[in-house]
């Protein structure tokens, strides 16, 4: 027997590993009057997608006045939000809202969203369906940069937060929502609004960010499924130098800077970090067990008798290998600039994306030890950062997310933690928050996996009033709880 594990990887930022049963269903708030129609729903984010705010790492002025300009709009666009919660600005682009709450006792909740997008490649553009920038309205999509990651997600969130101060929202736990300006490049604008909810001493109850989301027809079972993301890799990025005798190129040395260089990179890759199903991948399968039929079902609801054969499955498939331990991933090299001459030096960047399990540390550790046996090498990291932990599958503030996610999923749709092999603005908030979420509640398809930072990105109109009612759910329902 050979199960389609594989089927599980669709895209990096929607890989499982962890599910629990889902949890009893919060009462969900159905739209009401003041809610927005979908048409203009997707009026208002085709507007918002033609604001290029595209963020550069090493220019972070760059796109300021489209920043400032996409600012004021949403000022204009939803004034009871930025009347009644006074949004700081933080690093000058990062936006901190604030609606107090009448217990201080409470810990508050805080959403993040971000508002920059990633550029679109040069040379693509006659690529897209309609021009990505344009926010065109066309066969029942929002077409741009950004619908998807993730302008969707924050312009329907700001509409839920002013629906519900039209009605006279006055929550009992203070709500902060957080839009990033820089996630793409780094993520500085998140640290800082962490710090400043540190520096007032509170912590966060939970944090929601953007992550997993629906997915239509899920692959292992062919129907819809719901991914929170219950965690995320954190990530690593190191040098690898290679130092031999320069020279002539007529007469090398036995050991060349670059040959050496490619031993040490063998060396790497040959040594692999562990891979297991444990915690919480065993949950995930028993969770999506239901849904499959005869023995592939069977199987997947017994993980730890069938460890062994699942493991295996999964170490076929380079999506689902990276979910269930470190990757390696060699991705620059460099070494040499004339036919002839020998280079004294030749380098190469590694990036590894680190399961909860490994650390920096650990991983930089077994990497040097993988190229001990080689003189002249060196390793030296140039950028990283820990996993966050995973966030738990229980208690009141998993309910409210996943109970939220299950009441807008069709009727017994499975709600299932994922991992993600990206990284978040939540990360930040590891040190000022014990629960972590991961969720966009969109409606996508698989094939529209792709379209995240890749050409004619897109979101359904259909899905927005959905959304809308998805964030004041969980934002009733955790500003309300005592």
């Amino acid at each position: 027997m050979k199960l389609n594990i594989a089927a599980i990887a669709g895209a990096g930022l929607l890989l499982l590993t962890a599910c629990a049963q889902p949890p009893a269903t919060p009462e969900a708030i159905e739209p009401n009057p003041s809610t927005r129609s979908a048409e203009a729903l997707a009026l208002t984010l085709g507007e918002a997608i033609r604001f290029e705010t595209i963020s550069e790492m090493d220019n972070p002025d760059a796109s300021r006045a489209e920043f400032d300009a996409f600012r004021d709009w949403l000022a204009a666009s939803f004034p009871l939000v930025h009347e009644r919660m006074s949004p700081e600005d933080i690093l000058h682009g990062s936006l901190w809202y604030t609606l107090e709450g009448t217990n201080p006792a409470l810990d508050p909740i805080v959403i993040l969203a971000h508002q920059d997008v990633v550029p679109v490649e040069p040379g693509t553009e006659d690529q897209w369906e309609h021009p990505p920038f344009s926010g065109t309205i066309a066969d029942g999509y929002v077409w741009g940069r950004g619908t998807l990651d993730m302008k969707g997600f924050l312009v329907m969130l700001i509409a839920a937060m002013e629906t519900l101060l039209e009605e006279g929202f006055t929550p009992e736990r203070t709500i902060h929502i957080g839009l990033g300006h820089d996630e793409e490049v780094g993520g500085t604008g998140a640290v800082a609004m962490a710090e400043r909810l540190a520096s007032e001493g509170r912590r966060a109850w939970f944090v929601l960010d953007e992550g997993g989301t629906s997915i239509e027809s899920f692959p292992m079972t062919g129907g819809p499924v719901g991914l929170i993301g219950v965690g995320e890799k954190g990530s690593l990025s190191v040098e690898v130098t290679a130092r031999a005798r320069g020279g002539h190129s007529s007469a090398p040395p036995p050991e060349t800077a670059i040959g050496l260089l490619s031993r040490a990179i063998n060396a790497i890759v040959d040594n692999p970090f562990e891979h297991a199903i444990d915690h919480p991948v065993p949950d995930m399968m028993r969770a999506l067990a239901p849904e499959m039929d005869g023995m592939v079902g069977f199987v997947m609801a017994r993980p730890v008798l069938f460890g062994s054969a699942l493991r295996g499955q999964m170490m076929e498939g380079d999506a689902t290998r990276a979910t269930i331990g470190t990757s390696i991933a060699p991705t620059i090299i460099s070494g040499g600039t004339v036919a002839n001459v020998l280079p004294q030096e030749a380098r190469a960047v590694i990036n590894l994306r680190l399961h909860p399990r490994d650390s920096v540390e650990s991983v930089l550790a077994h990497m040097r030890r993988s190229v001990s046996h080689l003189d002249g090498v060196t390793i030296e990291p140039v950028s990283g950062f820990d996993a966050p932990p995973i966030s738990p599958t229980s208690g009141r503030a998993w309910e409210i997310i996943a109970g939220a996610a299950v009441s807008h999923l069709p009727e017994n749709a499975p709600v299932v933690p994922n991992l993600l092999t990206a990284a978040t603005d939540s990360r930040a908030f590891k040190d000022v928050a014990d629960h972590i979420y991961r969720y966009a509640p969109m409606r996508m398809e698989m094939n529209d996996l792709s379209r995240i930072h890749g050409d004619n990105e897109r979101i359904r109109i259909d899905a927005l009033p959905g959304m809308v009612s998805y964030f004041r759910t969980v934002i009733s329902e955790a500003g309300m709880e005592g």
